[in-house]
């Protein structure tokens, strides 16, 4: 593992750590990469209770609860879609906090969307907030830094 991503992990778990919340996810494009992260330092127990990866746009209504008008005007890529859904899985799993990520890692185009674009949503009890990011890399590259950006977007701002 890469020394940066090491350092993010270490970091995303230092702070929930210390600051006794609680997280979970829901994940789309990043297909578990978040949760893994969280998970591979001993202690994530103490802050980490759980996630589900929704990758398919029928599993994000089904298992998540998402509203079939949200994917329908926007899209299972959008802020909308990535926002509920964090907002869905905070509330499944009655964390303080979750995050969550959708998009489109490619090769191909995704709704018309293009390939590496993705959206990181984060929710805190009525504070929820999204990212955009447009991506360059192969689908691997894409995956390992959207699952960093969250990790590093959830531990920043107003979240502190």
């Amino acid at each position: 593992m890469q020394e940066n991503a090491r350092k993010i992990i270490c970091q995303a778990h230092d702070y929930f750590i210390n600051s006794g919340l609680t997280i979970s996810a829901a994940e789309s494009c990043t297909g578990g990469l978040i949760c893994s992260y969280l998970t591979d330092i001993e202690g994530a127990s103490l802050f980490f209770k759980g996630g589900i990866i929704c990758y398919w746009t029928e599993s994000k209504i089904e298992a998540l609860g998402i509203s079939p008008e949200t994917i329908a005007l926007h899209g299972a890529v959008s802020s909308e879609t990535a926002i509920e859904m964090a907002e869905r899985v905070r509330l499944l799993f009655g964390t303080d906090c979750s995050i969550a990520t959708t998009g489109n890692l490619g090769p191909t185009t995704i709704e018309g969307k293009e390939r590496g674009l993705v959206y990181i949503a984060t929710s805190k009890k009525g504070l929820s907030k999204h990212k955009k990011l447009m991506l360059v890399g192969d689908r691997i590259e894409n995956k390992v830094t959207t699952a960093l950006a969250a990790l590093e977007f959830i531990t920043e701002g107003e979240f502190k």
